[in-house]
This record gives C-alpha cells, sequence and structure tokens, in this order.
C-alpha cells in the first residue's frame, strides 16, 4: 500500500505485532495485532519544462537514479523540438530505452510521434504517471509505458518480427553500472534496416568514451550535436548487419 504524503511517497509495510493485553478479570492475553509501518520513503521534486508549446510537469525520485532528470534529456528533447528538419517525428514509431522520468517520451509524444518507453519496473509507476499527466489530451496517440530490462537475450520476450521501430531514442542511458555491453546489445536487437538510434549521453567517465567507441564500431554513426561534453549520436544498421538479417 502506498499513501502519499506531502512531496514525499511513503510505501508502509504490514506488520503482525504481538502484544499482552490486560483484561478486567486481571488476566494476561497474547494476541496479534495487524501495524502499519512505514518502510520506504521517497522524495520528489517537481520541475517544470517547456517544450513544443507545452507547460511540461515532471516529478523525480532522488532515491532513484531513474527517476531524476539528466542534462542529456534536456539536450536531447530541445534538439528534437529544434531540429525536425533532422529528425521528423511525426507519424513515427518510437522506443525510448532508460526513459526515466518521462520527459523525452513526453516531447516526441507532443511533436507527434506514436511513442513506447521503457524502463525497469521499479520506475515505472513515476514514469508512467508523469507521462499520463503530460500527455493526455495533447497527443493524437497516446504513450506506451512498458518494463524493458536490457539484456542479450530479447528475441523471446521482444522477438524483431514484432517490434519495429523508425527511431530508438537513449539519454544518459551511460553511467556507472554494469550493464553497457547489454545496453549496447538492446540497441542492435531494436536497430533494423530503417531505423535510426539516437543516443544523447553527456561524457563524464571513462566508460563513457568506451561506451561510444562500441557504439561507433556497432553502427554507422553520425554526430547530430556537439556542445562541450554534451554529443548526441545517430547509429543505423552497417551493410553487414543487413545482409545478416
Amino acid at each position: 500500500l502506498e499513501i502519499g504524503a506531502g512531496t514525499g511517497l511513503v510505501s508502509w509495510k504490514l506488520t503482525f505485532v504481538y502484544c499482552l493485553i490486560f483484561h478486567s478479570t486481571g488476566n494476561l492475553k497474547q494476541t496479534v495485532v495487524p501495524t502499519w509501518f512505514p518502510s520506504v520513503i521517497s522524495s520528489f521534486g517537481k520541475e517544470i519544462y517547456h517544450y513544443a508549446g507545452q507547460d511540461i510537469v515532471i516529478y523525480e525520485s532522488i532515491d532513484s537514479f531513474g527517476a531524476v532528470m539528466w542534462p542529456a534529456a534536456l539536450a536531447l528533447c530541445s534538439f528534437l523540438e529544434n531540429h525536425r528538419e533532422k529528425v521528423n517525428l511525426q507519424g513515427k514509431k518510437v522506443l525510448e530505452l532508460g526513459a526515466g522520468t518521462g520527459l523525452v517520451t513526453i516531447v516526441a509524444s507532443l511533436l507527434g510521434a506514436s511513442v513506447t518507453a521503457t524502463d525497469l519496473p521499479e520506475v515505472l509507476s513515476n514514469l508512467r504517471a508523469n507521462v499520463m499527466r503530460n500527455t493526455r489530451g495533447r497527443c493524437r496517440q497516446m504513450p506506451q509505458v512498458a518494463a524493458l530490462s536490457w539484456s542479450y537475450n530479447l528475441e523471446s520476450t521482444h522477438p524483431s518480427s514484432a517490434h519495429q521501430y523508425d527511431y530508438v531514442l537513449a539519454a544518459d542511458v551511460v553511467y556507472h553500472h554494469d550493464f553497457l555491453d547489454e545496453l549496447l546489445a538492446t540497441m542492435k536487437h531494436f536497430c533494423k534496416p530503417g531505423t535510426a538510434v539516437i543516443w544523447a549521453n553527456k561524457v563524464r567517465l571513462e566508460s563513457d568514451l568506451t561506451f561510444t567507441e562500441n557504439f561507433k564500431k556497432a553502427f554507422h554513426t553520425s554526430l547530430l550535436y556537439e556542445d562541450e561534453d554534451m554529443k548526441i549520436f545517430q547509429g543505423t544498421c552497417r551493410v553487414r548487419d543487413r545482409k545478416e538479417k
């Protein structure tokens, strides 16, 4: 059971407590009393952004990487809004990996795309709330929200024949975690002939540079945008990958 309180979200856990009760007869009786205790408290902050002619209200959770706004997401949103001649999302099918707070999905939807936002199960509640709050009544097609764990074995759960996207979007998905190889494998899985992977990233660690090199090896790559440590790449299938498929 989750109960909202102020700007925080309190998760309550039902616990059974053994108690001794005095009766009027003077006897003691042992009983069990169900009691609710707070188990997790998540602090939320609210930010308001303006893209595609709309105010977008985003709630962030400071105790989760996936529920905090990162700079590459803002850069990607600005790029998508201001460079529609390069990336036209109108009527396109879009998949976002590591959607986090949902801002990129929301902006892509407002720009006319049919979007599926994906992330780990533990961040989907906040992601779904942000997406629904900011797209209901504003978009021709409501975005979908789904759980997706980066993996080498996606064919069984997400068969390539059933998932064809025009664009795969990812912003600030490269940070200090142990699943960079799985992330690249996931990008490759969803990248078909006719698909463009657009990845926005702010370089912070050596892992960013390593992943960038691996990304360039995996895809035919072009640099769409660069501002100091912020870069936005576009990757498409290499010729040999198309022949294999």
